[in-house]
């Protein structure tokens, strides 16, 4: 049996860019790659990384889909928050 891909909570761009760039370390491929693949340029890729805010919904995507991640959208799951708001 395989162990469960990792799963990140993101609530920040910086965080979206943070994995990105790990993610893209990760699978050992460089700014260059991704970009062919995402059909940007190195420096775009760059930039992108650094200002993740940048990142259009089909780049994100595309990216996504270059790194092997998946992109989901649910809920938040208040209720952790609330107890910790109740100590």
């Amino acid at each position: 049996m395989s162990a469960a891909p990792d799963s990140h909570l993101l609530l920040t761009t910086p965080q979206l860019g943070q994995l990105l760039v790990s993610t893209r370390k990760l699978h050992k491929l460089t700014q260059a790659a991704v970009a062919t693949r995402v059909g940007l340029s190195q420096n775009r890729i760059s930039h992108l990384e650094k200002h993740p805010d940048e990142i259009s919904v089909r780049q994100l995507l595309s990216w996504c889909a270059v790194l092997e991640l998946e992109l989901r959208l649910g809920e938040r799951d208040t209720s952790a928050a609330s107890n910790a708001a109740e100590w």
